[in-house]
Parts: C-alpha cells; structure tokens; sequence
C-alpha cells in the first residue's frame, strides 16, 4: 500500500473527524477507553470545536492509501493549552490518529516522518508531542520507537499525559 501525504483543507474537517472516531471505535475496540473516551469526536460539539481550532492554528495533514483518508494529524507551532510552550520554536504533532482500516500499515510513521520533514523545511529543531500514558505505556513506547525521548508529564483530571521530543537535524545547502 502505498501512503500519500497531502496538507489538508477546511474542508478535511468531516474527513478528519473520522479518522478520529474510527480510532476512538479502534481503541474502545482494544479496551482502552481512558484515552479518548467512548463518544465519537463528531459526536461531542467540544471536541469537534477543538479539532476546527487546531486545524486553524496550524497545518492539518491527511495520509492516503487508494485516496482514502487513512490517518491525519495537525502540526502547530505551539502545544495545546496543558503543556508549557518549550521556550524555544518548535512544531507540535496533535491530533495524530490512524483509521482502524489502515492500522498496522505504517500510516503513522508516515505522518511522523512528514511531521519532520516539515520541521526541518520551517529551520526548526525541536518536534514535539504528547500522548496518552496510560494502557501499560503502549502509546510512549510507540513514540520512542519513532525517534521521540520523553520529557515531562503532565495531568488533565485523572488523565495522565506524557509529552515527548526529537530533535530534527538541519540541513545545509552546499
């Protein structure tokens, strides 16, 4: 299967959205409710409204298998409002989601590795994210995988949040 990456649109919001609640039905699916609750994003007008802020404040990306949306994410210059900005510029991976369809196909690998890419393109060094820490750890391990070291950890309620980095390295034109 081949992955394409293009920049998403206003327009991507109902695409988007279920990206996201498919892997809500994934997750549920696997027992893990913690994350991302039970409700379908499009189900919940505040979390449609957080995705529509975060497309806005930033970049939103759509993966493609076949023209299918399989996974998307939005790259911000800035975290979302529960962990500290880093002091330094920075790219910010949120809402980063795969279809259930495409799970176990690379999709968000494919994301990450455009996520940066498009770090690298800004001149910026640091890409962060953060996830959910709880189901063992899974999600943090994922990340590690991807090249990402953790950082701090930060709570929403009784939701625990890890919040990882890479540093990209620039390039130099010869």
């Amino acid at each position: 299967m081949k992955i394409s990456i293009r920049k998403g649109r206003a327009e991507d919001l109902p695409a988007i959205l279920g990206v996201l609640d498919s892997a809500v039905v994934w997750l549920n699916g696997k027992g893990i409710t913690a994350q991302w609750g039970t409700e379908p994003f499009s189900a919940r007008p505040k979390a449609v409204r957080q995705v529509e802020d975060t497309m806005v404040a930033g970049d939103p990306w759509i993966a493609e298998i076949d023209g299918v949306p399989a996974g998307t994410m939005t790259l911000t210059p800035f975290p979302g409002q529960h962990v500290e900005p880093a002091g330094e510029p920075e790219v910010y991976v949120r809402l980063l989601a795969t279809d259930a369809r495409f799970h176990g196909h690379g999709v968000g690998a494919a994301l990450l590795a455009h996520a940066a890419e498009e770090t690298r393109r800004q001149g910026v060094s640091l890409l962060r994210v953060d996830c959910f820490a709880g189901s063992e750890g899974r999600l943090i391990a994922y990340y590690e995988n991807q090249g990402f070291t953790r950082t701090e950890t930060f709570t929403v309620g009784d939701w625990e949040g890890q919040v990882l980095e890479r540093r990209v390295a620039q390039g130099r034109a010869g």
